[in-house]
């Protein structure tokens, strides 16, 4: 009980310290660890890792009291074991630290935090009328309720999961799109992958969302469209066989029932058009020797 006595004396005396020996550093410190710890909770909270951290933290709290109350067996066992438990702590959440590598890469910090590495121009991903084509193509399978999954690649190529299907490489067109996901056809089966204006690949299996914020009615289509677009940048349409509603998932958020007004816009907000070139306005003139 000594030991349980010298803890809480010195826990305590953090508070009875004078204020005046806080400094900014410390102040700053605090700040960034409640953010990257919320940011951490957050990330993990609608995932399986969610579940796993729930293990961990018990197994941490049991390792505290076997340290707390000095059971030498069992603290010679914990010392030998948390070498492999690190090593396989990276294998079972190597999922999510991927993913969030990712997602820290799609911010582009860099090119924010220093104006003059801006691109000073884009293009479009693709043209109008591939927009009016995917939006005809996908409220018309609503109609007829055709089950359809269909996958617009943004920045990251998607070409891992195009080698999983049958290469087409076609113009969009809605006729096409229908036609490819009509029932007992060869390619109904799986999703369909655009690039540009162009439909890539056809039957393609796509990756299952863990995410426990998904409705338990949303079939195996819809985890696919979640779950590809957890993993990438791209915008996945997906059209209920059942209810014949239309559904869009974007950065692992599913948005279900839309419009057509809604997809297009979504689209347009993806389509990424040509803007003019955005520079540095403090060397604004200096490549031309302009006043």
């Amino acid at each position: 009980m000594s030991t349980v006595r010298l803890w809480l004396r010195n826990y305590l005396a953090l508070f009875t310290d004078p204020i005046s020996s806080i400094t900014f550093t410390n102040v700053l410190e605090i700040l960034i660890l409640a953010f990257l710890v919320y940011s951490f909770l957050l990330w993990v909270k609608n995932t399986k890792a969610w579940t796993l951290l729930k293990g961990i933290m018990v197994l941490v709290v049991c390792v505290s009291i076997v340290y707390l109350f000095q059971m030498d067996t069992l603290i010679y066992i914990v010392n030998r074991a948390i070498d492999i438990a690190i090593i396989a702590m990276l294998v079972i959440f190597q999922p999510e630290l991927r993913r969030a590598l990712e997602r820290i890469g799609e911010q582009q910090i860099v090119a924010s935090l220093i104006p003059i590495m801006e691109n000073k121009g884009t293009s479009e991903l693709f043209s109008d009328r591939t927009v009016n084509e995917i939006v005809k193509a996908s409220l018309e399978m609503g109609r007829a309720k055709t089950g359809a999954l269909i996958v617009i690649e943004q920045n990251i190529r998607l070409e891992e999961y195009e080698r999983t299907g049958i290469v087409l490489d076609s113009v969009v067109t809605s006729q096409l799109l229908i036609n490819i996901f009509e029932h007992n056809t060869p390619l109904h089966d799986g999703a369909v992958i655009i690039r540009g204006n162009r439909i890539t690949a056809a039957t393609c299996y796509l990756p299952l969302s863990d995410s426990m914020a998904l409705s338990k009615e949303l079939g195996t289509r819809h985890r696919a469209g979640v779950g590809i677009s957890e993993v990438t940048d791209s915008l996945t349409i997906i059209v209920s066989e059942e209810t014949g509603k239309v559904s869009v998932a974007y950065k692992g958020q599913l948005t279900r029932n839309v419009t057509a007004d809604m997809l297009r816009n979504q689209l347009v907000v993806l389509q990424n058009k040509t803007t003019a070139p955005k520079r540095f306005r403090f060397w604004k003139g200096w490549s031309k020797n302009e006043a």
